[in-house]
């Protein structure tokens, strides 16, 4: 199972672009409001009806947890105290953790996830990866880090994903249908 965090303020494409993604490569992914209310409301209005709420699910042996960025969405979920515990349990055990945008740094940066990972991350946000390296890519896999830097590295995001839970030639064939490849001139 692939658990995808929304927090009130999320950042509507990164999140729903990986979610469309992990779908089409046959993965079961389920999106969690962590706030009391299934109706979750995007950093531009969008309302978004999550999966489940944060206490219905048990996140043990989860495949991936997923962190979308946006303000203030990214503050909301490393304010949500037992998520925090989660990310930092899974981060121990080495269990896959992704984070795109504002994420990383004032999720995974803040409770000291990223120390001596290279990371991605929306510009501006740099100061917050205390111990990290900081890389400009637009996606960046360090173990079992998955970072990317914002809204338009969305795709990429949602390919290296796919790529790391289903297989690099299931990744492969859904940018190709997706027409992302040629967007991209491949």
């Amino acid at each position: 199972m692939i658990y995808v965090f929304l927090a009130e303020g999320f950042e509507e494409s990164e999140a729903i672009i990986p979610i469309d993604i992990l779908r089409r490569a046959g993965k079961d992914v389920v999106t969690v409001s962590i706030s009391d209310s299934k109706a979750v409301i995007s950093s531009h209005g969008v309302t978004v009806m999550a999966d489940t709420l944060f206490d219905e699910n048990d996140y043990d042996g989860a495949e991936l947890v997923v962190l979308p960025g946006g303000m203030p969405g990214a503050a909301n979920l490393y304010d949500c105290e037992p998520l925090a515990d989660i990310l930092v349990e899974r981060n121990r055990k080495g269990e896959r953790i992704a984070a795109i945008c504002a994420a990383p740094a004032v999720v995974l940066g803040q409770l000291g996830i990223i120390k001596g990972k290279r990371v991605a991350c929306y510009p501006g946000f740099e100061e917050m990866l205390e111990g990290a390296e900081y890389t400009r890519e637009l996606v960046e896999t360090d173990g079992n880090i998955t970072t990317a830097e914002g809204p338009a590295a969305a795709f990429p995001f949602g390919y290296e994903l796919a790529s790391l839970v289903a297989s690099p030639e299931i990744a492969s064939k859904i940018a190709e249908g997706m027409r992302f490849k040629h967007l991209m001139g491949e």
